[in-house]
């Protein structure tokens, strides 16, 4: 073998290990990611939907603290929430996982979390209460979540904790495009 198939079954295998796919048929693979990926889309953009979103303009006054975490912007506002979920990585690891009851009771409350929280998009809560609330069922559902897919898999269930840092890096490209404006490389 050359240094290049090496490579491509290095490649290979490191992609089997994370998706957790040792044992399954490309076919299964390409389901699992195709309905995750599929149901936390369509959960986000029937959520999105629903409701338009106020106008939300950062504050520009001095010594008001801004926002810990950022809302995704342009272009991937859609799409990073669902896909580049930690959850929904971690569901397509559970999915590949041997058929059993834990695989079911995860991936029964991984479509829960993702229904719930396409409900709170909705309906936008603006009261303090609401907030806490959201917060907390999504929190314990994504908890619950992680607690059954470290059942199947520890390390499913450390890929299952929400980042932020993915949407921060989205945000910072994004603005980058919109200063360069219709700038060209010749």
């Amino acid at each position: 073998m050359t240094d290049f198939d090496d490579t491509i079954d290095d490649v290979r295998e490191a992609a089997s290990d994370f998706l957790n796919a040792e044992g399954r048929s490309p076919a299964h693979v390409v389901i699992g990611v195709a309905a995750t990926v599929g149901f936390a889309l369509l959960a986000t953009v029937v959520a999105t939907r629903t409701i338009r979103p106020r106008p939300a303009v950062p504050s520009k006054v001095k010594g008001v603290a801004a926002p810990i975490t950022e809302r995704p912007r342009g272009a991937f506002s859609l799409i990073l929430p669902a896909v580049f979920s930690a959850t929904t990585l971690s569901a397509v690891r559970v999915w590949n996982a041997p058929a059993t009851g834990a695989r079911t009771s995860a991936m029964i409350l991984w479509a829960g979390a993702q229904a719930i929280n396409a409900v709170w998009i909705a309906l936008r809560p603006a009261s303090r209460g609401m907030q806490i609330a959201a917060a907390m069922t999504s929190a314990g559902l994504a908890a619950a979540f992680a607690h059954e897919a470290r059942k199947l898999d520890p390390d499913t269930g450390k890929l299952a904790s929400p980042t932020g840092g993915g949407v921060r890096v989205a945000n910072f490209i994004d603005r980058k495009a919109k200063d360069a404006g219709n700038v060209t490389l010749h």
